[in-house]
């Protein structure tokens, strides 16, 4: 299964690109599925090419049945502090459900049969840190409620009786399974080979930054950008002084686009039509002329690590950790080693990433951001480095 998640700033016209880009996908004959939390643009629905499904996420129904499910299994609870529970019309959807209920569905269609998903996503960069929220609920899981803590769970009985009140039951280790297994899901297609990320911009002083941002905010949490979608474009040689110096300020901003990404062979920067009106309708978006999302890799494997660990022991006694960011800057850059991980922050997202074996035995003697990759300088524990 092929995977494209669109995103870019707020109002470049995200949710029309998404669509035209799984039309383009279902006019080559392939099973797709359009997902997302916002109206598919001129009324596109199922239906409307062979193979395609448009299937808009109601985050409202989720966060019920979500509720509903705990609500019945904190029965006990509730019962302790003399709490009543609530009726079905008093869950009200709470600020971020609807980001969790797209990451649902998202999990769910990897199980579907389609060939290719394309997914409408939430602005950058609330998008890519709703890309990265499997890995990190993981970890929390991991740590709150770890899966090789039998022995705590064999004590659970007598230590409710030492206490006096219930301890964690059962119910809650399977729920955290459960859990764990539905954002392992949804991990195992977001870190996919064959998943890619499309940005959507309208060429300008502020898509510039929003690419920045993104480009380092992807390559921290180790996600492929596809292609880069200049959108709105307005045709060239108009007579009007206006017209004529806006076409201008895009194609100067379009330059510098394609000269950022035009020493990178995977990934295409396409250029957009303004039609002159909202599209509307199977006919305008296929005027615009969007691209079904590129092959890349094989479904269902993890992409390649960008990330690599050099070997400089003979020459100057020391391991070096290449992280490419490209677009961070030294200001918005910090790192600090927690035991065995590298907590990074870079752009204002952070990642905490596991140390290879072999850095688990160092020192972190230095770092440094060169060309447009972070460069970490281990040396070797002697009190741990085998002699």
């Amino acid at each position: 299964m092929r995977t494209l998640l669109v995103t870019g700033p707020g109002g470049a016209g995200t949710t029309t690109v998404a669509a035209a880009a799984a039309l383009a996908a279902a006019r080559e004959g392939e099973r797709v599925l359009l997902l997302g939390c916002d109206e598919a643009p001129g009324g596109l629905a199922t239906g409307a090419a062979p193979g395609l499904t448009v299937e808009r996420v109601d985050a409202n129904a989720v966060f019920r049945e979500r509720a509903r499910e705990l609500q019945g299994r904190f029965g006990v609870v509730f019962d302790l502090l003399g709490a009543a529970p609530l009726d079905d019309e008093e869950f009200t959807e709470l600020p971020g459900a609807q980001e969790f209920a797209l990451l649902q569905a998202l999990g769910v269609a990897a199980d579907a049969g389609h060939d290719t998903v394309v997914v409408d996503l939430p602005p950058v960069p609330g998008a890519l840190r709703l890309l990265a929220l499997p890995e990190q609920l993981r970890r929390y899981l991991d740590r709150l409620l770890p899966s090789e803590r039998q022995a705590a769970r064999a004590l659970r009985p007598m230590l409710a009786q030492l206490a006096g009140v219930p301890m964690p039951a059962e119910w809650l280790y399977d729920a955290a399974a459960r859990w764990d297994a539905e954002l392992a899901s949804v991990q195992a297609v977001v870190a996919a080979a064959s998943t890619g990320v499309r940005l959507v911009v309208e060429p300008g002083a502020r898509s510039a930054a929003t690419l920045r941002t993104a480009r380092t905010g992807l390559a921290l949490y180790g996600l492929r950008l596809e292609s880069v979608a200049a959108n709105r474009l307005l045709p060239t040689g108009s007579p009007d002084p206006f017209l004529a110096r806006l076409t201008g300020q895009q194609r100067e901003h379009l330059k510098g686009l394609r000269g950022e990404f035009g020493d990178r062979e995977d990934v295409a920067v396409a250029e957009l039509p303004h039609l002159g009106r909202d599209p509307h309708g199977v006919r305008d978006l296929e005027e615009l002329g969007v691209t079904a999302p590129a092959g890349g890799g094989f479904p269902d494997t993890p992409a390649p690590d960008p990330w690599s660990v050099e070997d400089r022991l003979s020459q100057e006694g020391l391991l070096l950790w290449r992280l490419p960011l490209p677009g961070a800057s030294r200001d918005r850059l910090d790192l600090v080693r927690r035991g065995d991980e590298l907590v990074v922050d870079a752009a204002g997202f952070r990642r905490v990433l596991p140390l290879p074996s072999a850095l688990r035995r160092c020192r972190v003697e230095g770092a440094a951001l060169r060309d447009g990759a972070l460069q970490v300088r281990f040396t070797p524990d002697p009190s741990l480095w085998p002699r």
